[in-house]
Order: structure tokens, then C-alpha cells, then sequence
């Protein structure tokens, strides 16, 4: 190990944000050489009681961890990418998006239940409008009883919802069941044909100031190209509906392989209301962006059809 100082990693405290954090921790210790200490830092997004579709989603979860990165009390951030505001700040660099975990949604439901076998009435709980609009859209269209609840909390709080009896099923990501390891717990993984996840959903960023060169290069060790331009994608349809992180707004960028030859990259994009009875789903298909642009602009291209269709009256209130 080097004898600099230890790196410092700024990380919010949830089990989750501190299991993800340790693993970006491991693999910067590894590339730089140095040890990395994480500085647990509370953010308003993890104190407040309000819904996220009050407080307003976009940035609750970050603001603090990027006011410690510009005050220089830490080195470098990590943020669940889907919690980052689609405008990117000048002094601060994306310095990574490292592979992408499972993005889809899954059910953790009472007796082992399979979403489509969920009871009559079955309660469902989610603090995500996004989700709610389209399991209500699927329940709709194939004839399904249930009813959305809408809930806050960490892992273990929404889970005991269901095990105390409040709540037939709760939603989660893959993603964060997967980095504390509670992925056994799963009852049914959602196909992203039924429910889309959240752009960048499955995806972490890690950030520091944009003049730190030498950080920036070493932190850049862990980039992935493919997911970078998928997750770029996304946030720029999300970005071109002027929709905001909790805006009922599905997305996900795939790539499309011939064999061992990735061809293509899909990009589809859903948004609806929150009851389901109004939804806008298209996808459009392009080589896999080798750019910024490239990938900005298959966003882009795909919200543009979706206001066409009449996407931005479906989002309830816009993003300011």
C-alpha cells in the first residue's frame, strides 16, 4: 500500500449506500494503490418523512454528498446513478459508471408469491410512481386486482411491511437486494416487458471535482463504455421530457448481439399515470453510441416521439 493519506469516499449511510460504496472503495484501493476510507454523510433525501414525489425526488439523495465533494472534504462520491439530476455540474466529473448491476424491479411478496398470482386486492407497496403506473397498467390489461401503496423507507423497512401482514408485496430493485446480499428473498423478478426500470436504475456513478486530473484518470479504471452509453442514454430521454427522478419515466437502453457481436443498442422509454390508465411506451433502435452525443441524441430522438404522443401530459407536474 502506498504511504499517501487515504483516499476519502463521501457515501450516505443506508446498509445500501455503504455496501455499494465499500465495493467502489475496494476496487479504487486496488487501481490506486491507496487506501480509501468511506466519510458516511446524511443527506435530506434520508431524513425527511415525505414521499419522494413531494420532496421532489430529483437530487435529495446527492446535494449534500456534492457540497462535501466542493468543500474538499472528500475525494470522490458514489451516488445510485439513478438519484443524480440529469444536468451534470461543471466543477464535478462523472469520473465512472462502473458495470451495471440486474436493472430490473422485483416483487418480495407474502407465501412466496409470483406477482401474477398475488390475490385479489393484493396490496403493493412503492414509494415510485413510476412503478405504480405501470403494475397498475399490467393488473389493468390483464385483468389483475391490486392495489398500489405508497411507501418510504430502507431494505428492511419496506420488507417487514409484508412480513407484519401490512402489505401483500413490495417492489425493489435487483440491484440493491443484490449489494447487501439479500437476494434470496426475492419472490419474482419482474420482466423489464412489464415493468421498465428508472433510468440508470442497476447503475452507480462515481464523481469527484472536474480539475482533479490525476483522480479523474485513476477513478476511470473502473469505467464501463457499454453501460456509460446505455445509462446516457436513459438520462437523456428522462432529460429531454424535462422530467425529473420521481416522474413516473421507465427506461432502459439494451444492446442487441448477433452471436458474440454486440449490433445495435435499444433504447425504450415508457411513462404513464400513476393509475395506469394512460401510458406512452415506444423504443427506437441505433448503433451502439460510441460518444456523449451519440448517446444524448438517441435519447433525445425517442423523447421527441414520445411528446408526439402526448408523453408530457401524462407526468402530472413538470420539473422546474
Amino acid at each position: 500500500m502506498s504511504d499517501k493519506p487515504p483516499l476519502r469516499l463521501g457515501t450516505r449511510r443506508s446498509r445500501l449506500a455503504m455496501a455499494q460504496s465499500g465495493q467502489v472503495a475496494e476496487a479504487v484501493s486496488q487501481v490506486t494503490g491507496r487506501p480509501v476510507e468511506l466519510v458516511e454523510i446524511t443527506t435530506y433525501g434520508d431524513t425527511s418523512r415525505e414521499h419522494l414525489a413531494q420532496i421532489g425526488g430529483t437530487g435529495v439523495f446527492v446535494t449534500a454528498l456534492r457540497d462535501a465533494l466542493l468543500r474538499g472534504e472528500v475525494d470522490f462520491a458514489v451516488h445510485s446513478l439513478k438519484d443524480l439530476p440529469t444536468t451534470q455540474p461543471e466543477e464535478l466529473a462523472l469520473a465512472a459508471v462502473p458495470l451495471r448491476e440486474d436493472p430490473r424491479d422485483v416483487i418480495v411478496a407474502r407465501d412466496a408469491l409470483k406477482f401474477t398470482d398475488l390475490p385479489s386486492g393484493a396490496r403493493i407497496g412503492t414509494g415510485s410512481p413510476r412503478r405504480m403506473a405501470q403494475l397498475n397498467a399490467y393488473a389493468r390489461g390483464h385483468g389483475l386486482d391490486i392495489e398500489t401503496v405508497p411507501v418510504r423507507g430502507n431494505v428492511d423497512t419496506r420488507i417487514g411491511y409484508v412480513h407484519d401482514g401490512e402489505l401483500d408485496a413490495v417492489v425493489l430493485a435487483a440491484a440493491g437486494l443484490s449489494r447487501i446480499g439479500r437476494l434470496d428473498e426475492v419472490t419474482d423478478f419482474l420482466s423489464v416487458d412489464t415493468v421498465l426500470p428508472a433510468p440508470g436504475q442497476g447503475a452507480l456513478a462515481v464523481e469527484c471535482v472536474a480539475d482533479n486530473a490525476s483522480l479523474i484518470a485513476a477513478l476511470g479504471e473502473l469505467d464501463d463504455p457499454l453501460t456509460r452509453a446505455a445509462v446516457t442514454a436513459e438520462r437523456s430521454l428522462l432529460a429531454a421530457l424535462e422530467a425529473g427522478c420521481s416522474a413516473p419515466v421507465g427506461a432502459l437502453a439494451d444492446l442487441l448481439a448477433d452471436g458474440q457481436i454486440v449490433k445495435e443498442m435499444r433504447l425504450r422509454g415508457v411513462v404513464g399515470t400513476t393509475d395506469g390508465t394512460r401510458m406512452v411506451q415506444l423504443s427506437t433502435t441505433g448503433p451502439v453510441p460510441e460518444t456523449y452525443d451519440q448517446a444524448t441524441a438517441l435519447g433525445r430522438e425517442l423523447a421527441t416521439e414520445m411528446l408526439a404522443q402526448g408523453a408530457a401530459g401524462l407526468m402530472g407536474e413538470r420539473a422546474q
